[in-house]
């Protein structure tokens, strides 16, 4: 296979990526009018029902012009040679590989991201505040950008400088230093992510004693899971949505309550939601979802190793020596087909574990509060009652509202 078949591969991959994720979505928007099924047919009254629908086709209607933007980008860099310009003008520079392939992607990172901005502005600042989801000020939005581009140069920069210095040093046994060295890097994160990166965007601070730290911890008690640290984190100064989430393993492991879930939420509806966390952590399906990740970054590796090794994929791109920085983007294309099925089958298996976790609340708590409190969330966040069943088995990691819900009354 020569260097210019590999190049209409690439585009064509761009092509069909786009298509489908279209069609997906025009599938999804046919759904949007439907009337919800009779056991959430009091999610939304008429007034509201309107607004959903209005709120769900300008969101679908924005991505659409954001994906054939970055569609466009896409095809401009790859029939224009833009990947090979930028990697001629960093040769200038005499750099080592190493560096080379480190600055070149950052470069392109952060280039990708400050393209981006006019669409987050668009997104914060006209559909979210048209629908009342807004809070963040025009200060926060400009600082958290900056924070963001700068854990992209720091972060980024430090995994892509280990990455390449293994490729270059190790050709043949890459991938297994690689797969080393982002595992303990996945496993530090899990455990240290509320403790370092969160406080760079928000602030959390112990959930007072009261009422919901009580029944919280009576039902830790029950259940047999010791809990600590439950957190409050301050969601609402950038949108009136509402979240809850699990974080670390072991001593390190925490829940996390958006100040919005405890607003809008009753007592027994937030403990009903943490049922359904401490369900995901006592059928361990954060660790076993990590052994699967880990497994699948080794698998993506050695294929990548593969890849890399062999000059015609850089010279697809218009590179005409072995660059692991350019093999990186071919190889981000034509692993695309691969890396949609694997997504589909984590998909399938995190559907699974949210009904295994709502089992648990059921089981363990009251169905009943639950229920409710899905109801509520979906209400304040005019969430889709509807989506294309297509869409939901390709992009739903958890079940749609209709089927949790029918689970829950044992209807299913």
């Amino acid at each position: 296979m020569n260097a210019q078949i590999i190049f209409f591969l690439i585009v064509f991959l761009v092509l069909l990526n786009f298509l489908i994720e279209q069609y997906i979505a025009y599938l999804n928007r046919k759904n949007f009018s439907q009337l919800p099924p009779k056991l959430i047919s009091d999610v939304y009254n008429e007034k509201e029902y309107i607004k959903n629908q209005s709120y769900l086709n300008e969101n679908s209607k924005f991505s659409f012009v954001h994906s054939s933007f970055s569609l466009v980008i896409l095809l401009f860099m790859l029939f224009y040679k833009g990947f090979a310009v930028l990697d001629t003008f960093l040769q200038t520079y005499n750099l080592s590989p190493v560096f080379l392939a480190s600055i070149y992607l950052i470069l392109l990172a952060v280039a990708s991201a400050i393209i981006n901005i006019p669409f987050s502005w668009q997104s914060t600042f006209s559909i979210e505040e048209k629908y009342g989801f807004n809070k963040t000020t025009k200060k926060i939005f400009v600082l958290d950008t900056i924070k963001s581009l700068f854990l992209t140069v720091i972060i980024g920069g430090l995994i892509i400088y280990l990455l390449s210095l293994l490729f270059y040093q190790f050709q043949t046994n890459f991938w297994l230093y690689a797969w080393a060295a982002i595992t303990f890097f996945s496993i530090f994160m899990a455990m240290f992510y509320s403790n370092l990166i969160v406080p760079l965007f928000n602030k959390q601070k112990p959930l007072e004693k009261g009422e919901l730290r009580d029944a919280i911890q009576s039902l830790s008690k029950k259940v047999g899971f010791k809990l600590n640290n439950i957190y409050v984190i301050d969601g609402s100064k950038r949108s009136t949505k509402a979240n809850a989430y699990f974080a670390g393993f072991g001593p390190k492991k925490r829940i996390v309550l958006y100040d919005t879930l405890i607003n809008d939420l009753s007592t027994e509806e937030i403990v009903a939601v943490l049922a359904h966390e401490i369900g995901h952590y006592k059928h361990k399906h954060v660790l076993k979802s990590m052994i699967i990740s880990i497994f699948y970054t080794g698998l993506m590796l050695y294929i990548f190793s593969i890849f890399a090794s062999k000059p015609v994929f850089s010279e697809a791109l218009g590179v005409n020596q072995i660059s692991l920085h350019i093999a990186i983007i071919s190889f981000g294309i034509l692993y695309s087909p691969i890396s949609m099925l694997i997504g589909i089958i984590m998909n399938i298996s995190s559907r699974k574990n949210e009904y295994e976790a709502d089992n648990f609340a059921k089981n363990n708590y009251e169905a009943i509060h639950l229920i409710s409190a899905l109801k509520k969330l979906s209400q304040n966040s005019l969430s889709n009652l509807t989506p294309h069943r297509a869409n939901v088995f390709i992009n739903y990691s958890h079940p749609t509202l209709y089927q949790r819900i029918k689970a829950l009354s044992d209807e299913r």
